[in-house]
């Protein structure tokens, strides 16, 4: 009303409706109230490494607070020449000047998605952001069904197809984006899958970015991850970061490799002039930690490859759950993702729990269990998909002392933390998959504390 000070009805500013709460970080954040609250859970939704920083990458960000400069919009370049080191010990010779760092690889991606311009494809399910970094710049999502377990890279010859339709309806279809390996099925695709994309892309004009942030975190070590930029370099950009396979999830910081090209040359200026206005530089002292990581010590190489074996045992553990309850599970290849389909436990579930949705489904498993996974329909899947996204890495400890027991472990699945939270697991599926409706169908979750200390499990 006039002269309170406060704008009224008629008056008050209003804002479009155009994003929400990535649904990720909205799960992640409905766990907390319940643990807030007392409520036991189980937190298999956050995509995050849960592990602790190695102490050397402490050292190091503690040695560089000095810099306090803003430095270049590109990164300082002992970064970039660090991280073309990175790139070229992995058979991609890579020139510094080629490189642009930023706070995070998926500011990096919504910097490219405002540089590119267009429409987007992508795969189906696809890493909630990517459709939503095009809906935020302006542009469309065109989902592309994936060949069977090969998650992260659209079927080629329905990407084809796609571009046809959307060019023929006067879509502006400029780029397609791959995750190799895959968020959120945790699998792989084949290189003649990759490569006859790189074909598809060209024939299309499409450029290639390549997300690759957890290309450090497949499980079979020697299993060569088939990057788009070495069957088409002319057109392919490659982000990575340092939050998943050194778990600084904390340290927001990327780098994108840009093609080699005269159009990867004018696309690194037009790019820098985005960024300029969004994030000026990244931090200068992450920056030159990050330097150390990228150069890829003993030390650090060693803490990836036990954290790679940690994340492949625990991973398949929590597959074998969902295999026993009657669920159709691709097997994990990468990363700390699990990607069960309960499609064959449709009838049960809906005769028991009302479930018809992935929504549904993960509803019944947050509120009635408080076990928080994400419906496949975060990622793009019809609503009536009944898969789930499936996190693994928080289930490691509470404490760095126990994180740090899981990664030095042999049988990291055996730890009793560990192990209960894998029996708890197992009680939810078998509970909600039974031909009756069970006891914890109708109670809530704060009326099922279990004892012990499970990870997660335990109130916090």
């Amino acid at each position: 009303m006039p002269g309170t000070g406060r704008p009224d009805q008629t008056t008050s500013p209003a804002l479009p409706q155009r994003a929400t709460v990535s649904a990720t970080l909205a799960a992640n954040e409905a766990l907390a109230r319940k643990r807030r609250e007392g409520i036991p859970v189980l937190p298999l939704a956050f995509g995050e490494a849960g592990l602790p920083v190695h102490p050397a990458l402490g050292r190091e960000l503690a040695a560089s607070v000095e810099h306090n400069e803003y430095g270049p919009v590109a990164g300082a370049p002992v970064l970039r020449t660090a991280a073309a080191g990175y790139w070229s010990r992995r058979g991609l010779p890579t020139d510094p000047g080629l490189l642009v760092c930023g706070p995070g690889s998926k500011a990096l991606l919504f910097g490219l998605s405002l540089t590119l311009g267009g429409d987007v494809a992508m795969s189906r399910p696809s890493w909630v952001s990517y459709a939503a970094q095009a809906g935020l710049a302006g542009a469309g999502a065109v989902l592309v069904p994936t060949r069977p377990g090969e998650g992260g890279v659209p079927d080629p010859a329905l990407l084809a197809d796609e571009v046809v339709r959307a060019r023929a309806e006067g879509r502006d279809l400029r780029s397609v984006v791959v995750t190799i390996p895959d968020n959120p099925t945790g699998t792989m695709a084949r290189p003649e899958t990759v490569r006859d994309l790189c074909a598809v892309a060209r024939e299309y004009g499409l450029v290639i970015i390549s997300d690759e942030i957890y290309r450090d975190l497949v499980h079979a070590p020697d299993r060569v991850v088939p990057t788009p930029a070495a069957f088409a370099p002319e057109r392919t950009v490659v982000t990575t970061a340092l939050s998943k396979n050194l778990a600084l999830g904390g340290w927001r910081l990327g780098v994108a490799r840009l093609p080699d090209s005269p159009f990867g040359h004018a696309l690194r200026d037009e790019l820098l002039g985005v960024v300029s206005e969004i994030w000026s530089s990244a931090p200068a002292p992450i920056q030159h930690a990050a330097a150390f990581a990228f150069t890829e010590p003993p030390e650090l190489v060693e803490h990836i490859a036990r954290s790679r074996r940690l994340h492949a045992g625990v991973a398949a553990a929590v597959a074998e759950c969902f295999a026993e309850a009657g669920a159709s599970v691709p097997p994990p290849e990468a990363a700390f993702y699990v990607y069960p389909d309960l499609e064959p436990l449709r009838e049960r579930l809906e005769a028991g729990h009302r479930v018809r949705t992935g929504a549904d489904l993960s509803a019944l498993l947050l509120d009635g269990y408080g076990v928080g996974v994400l419906a496949g329909s975060a990622f793009g899947e019809p609503a009536d998909a009944l898969r789930l996204r499936v996190a693994t890495s928080l289930l490691y400890g509470e404490t760095d002392e126990e994180r740090l027991t899981a990664l030095h472990s042999p049988d990291p699945a055996s730890l009793p933390w560990i192990s209960a939270a894998l029996d708890r697991l197992r009680e939810v599926l078998s509970d909600i998959t039974a031909t009756a409706p069970g006891p914890a169908a109708v109670t809530p979750a704060v009326a099922r504390p279990r004892p012990g200390a499970v990870p997660g499990v335990a109130t916090a």
